[in-house]
């Protein structure tokens, strides 16, 4: 997504710090708007944006989503201009089962990032939770092209034109760090696609991969460990 690192096609939150510089002077630019000249008292002991959006990470990571999401509520409800950038806020959203508030974020950060696969996947994964498999094939969200790999594939695969073994086969391609968070992401979303079909063990199988053998250290590999957490499914064989 909007964090995406194009050297290891992870959603690392590369971009986090020209987010929050973003997010800075949108606050700034809004209390100017106010009058302030200089924070008052009452307002400067209020946390910043910074300080919302790491609360709101923190707790997400701490298997705490529906806190989480209440915090990027805030702080999307105090810095206009920032809820389309706020594809975290609807990781937070679908795992605090606030499915339709997941689809429409996911939606509205279609408009500032069309191009991301994993945009689409998650919005398939919050529709598929309110109205089905079949109705989240039908209003997939169009997208641009994404290079990285297997993202194709997951594409295809939530489209219904491929196989999971298909995923798999493309994930397979390379070597290792690479390969290692191409399968990353693979069983991930193999994990999040079998969940949304019903299936729990195959969403088991997928997910623990992703979380152990397969972990990588970004925003995305910690996604697999948190939802393995949420689920009680132990992880073994860590790769980090």
């Amino acid at each position: 997504m909007a964090g995406s690192d194009s050297s290891t096609g992870s959603r690392s939150m590369s971009s986090e710090p020209n987010f929050m510089t973003r997010l800075f002077v949108q606050w700034c630019c809004l209390l100017a708007a106010w009058g302030f000249a200089a924070l008052p008292s009452s307002l400067a002991a209020e946390p910043t944006p910074q300080e919302v959006f790491g609360e709101a990470v923190r707790l997400f990571f701490d298997a705490k989503p529906v806190e989480s999401a209440r915090n990027f509520d805030q702080l999307a409800l105090s810095v206009p201009g920032a809820e389309p950038e706020l594809w975290q806020r609807g990781l937070a959203l679908y795992y605090a089962e606030r499915f339709d508030d997941g689809r429409k974020q996911f939606e509205l950060h279609r408009t500032v990032n069309p191009n991301d696969v994993e945009n689409p996947a998650w919005h398939f994964l919050c529709v598929a939770k309110l109205e089905g498999l079949e109705a989240a094939r039908g209003k997939l969200l169009p997208v641009g092209k994404d290079p990285r790999v297997p993202m194709k594939e997951i594409l295809d695969l939530y489209a219904g034109r491929c196989e999971p073994a298909a995923v798999l086969a493309a994930a397979e391609k390379g070597e290792g760090e690479i390969k290692r968070n191409q399968l990353c992401y693979a069983h991930l979303y193999l994990g999040l696609y079998y969940e949304a079909a019903g299936d729990a063990l195959k969403a088991r199988e997928h997910v623990t991969q992703a979380a152990g053998p397969f972990r990588m250290d970004h925003y995305m590999g910690k996604v697999a460990v948190t939802h393995a957490k949420l689920r009680g499914w132990p992880v073994e064989n860590a790769g980090q």
